[in-house]
């Protein structure tokens, strides 16, 4: 579990110019076994928090409980009870993988440093190579190691920041579906990324974040704040009145004509769709098939960010 209050870092000035404020009052809770997905521009100040929060710097004012030690005091015992996985993980490049995991197992005070290491690296696909220095892996088999190495202690709280870049869709694919494992033996997992469908599909929520915190939730409720749910009527022709006669139904927010669709604003489709669809065959309307409009997490992030901004 993650617990923040008020966390702010501040970088001391540039020469003659004012502190940089990378971190600003952070109220945050991520829960036990969740899967938080962390997202902002480049700059944003989403690995100065993760710095903060695995206790490798610390915060210039705020509190920060992680798994019930409080940083700031208990930075061993943080260090020791979670996994991180950097943008940029550095590795040893002229070893082996399999010394390369032994290294940091050792370090972790892994019990059985050998079992573990065989056991991540038959997990990722990387045990046929475990000889093979780590310098002469591709990228995604870097990434691979690299994700061994954070859970080789076997942590229930792993960061991850963006573990899928630049990786080629297979490698990507076979990431993702080990955080869904991970997420599956109910680890918390706190990921900052720029892929967008990739934090939809693994995140329960997000938090969107520029230098301060702008908003938490699900993607499905941040959709329904910012745009509603809209259905599309798809007919062979649409008539005027046909729209007329739909706006004036109880529960519909709005109607709109567009080509031979009609778009209308609901807030339970489910309930509702067979209503309307009964209205305009009862009206002479051919109705060919119903979907719904849905803005994509793209849109809700970059939405938020500009309201943030203007905001600020």
């Amino acid at each position: 579990m993650i617990q923040t209050e008020g966390l702010t870092k501040r970088f001391p000035a540039p020469k003659n110019g004012q502190p940089i404020v990378a971190v600003e009052g952070l109220d945050l809770t991520v829960q036990e076994g969740e899967v938080f997905g962390f997202l902002g521009p480049n700059g944003a100040g989403k690995t100065t928090t993760v710095r903060m929060l695995t206790s490798l710097i610390g915060p210039t004012s705020g509190r920060a409980v992680i798994n019930g030690l409080e940083v700031g005091k208990d930075d061993g015992a943080i260090r020791q009870c979670v996994g991180i996985l950097t943008e940029t993980p550095g590795m040893y490049d002229r070893l082996s993988a399999e010394k390369n995991l032994t290294i940091f197992a050792n370090l972790y005070g892994v019990k059985d440093a050998p079992g573990q290491v065989q056991r991540y690296l038959r997990m990722l696909g990387l045990w046929e190579r475990r000889h093979d220095e780590a310098g002469s892996f591709s990228k995604g088999m870097r990434q691979k190691l690299a994700i061994a190495r954070a859970l080789l202690h076997e942590p229930k709280l792993v960061f991850l920041d963006e573990p899928t870049s630049g990786l080629d869709p297979e490698a990507a694919k076979l990431v993702r579906d080990f955080i869904a494992e991970l997420k599956a033996e109910g680890r918390t997992i706190f990921m900052c990324t720029h892929n967008l469908d990739e934090a939809e599909r693994l995140c329960g929520r997000i938090g969107i974040f520029k230098t301060r915190l702008i908003t938490v939730d699900s993607p499905a409720n941040l959709r329904q704040r910012l745009f509603g749910r809209r259905v599309v009527f798809h007919m062979k022709q649409l008539e005027p009145g046909w729209v007329e006669a739909v706006r004036g139904l109880p529960f519909v927010k709005d109607a709109q004509a567009v080509d031979a669709r009609l778009v209308v604003g609901l807030d339970n489709p489910e309930e509702h769709n067979p209503i309307i669809i009964r209205k305009l065959v009862e009206a002479g309307a051919e109705v060919q098939f119903v979907g719904e409009l849905r803005h994509s997490l793209e849109d809700i992030y970059l939405q938020f960010i500009r309201n943030g901004e203007q905001a600020a």
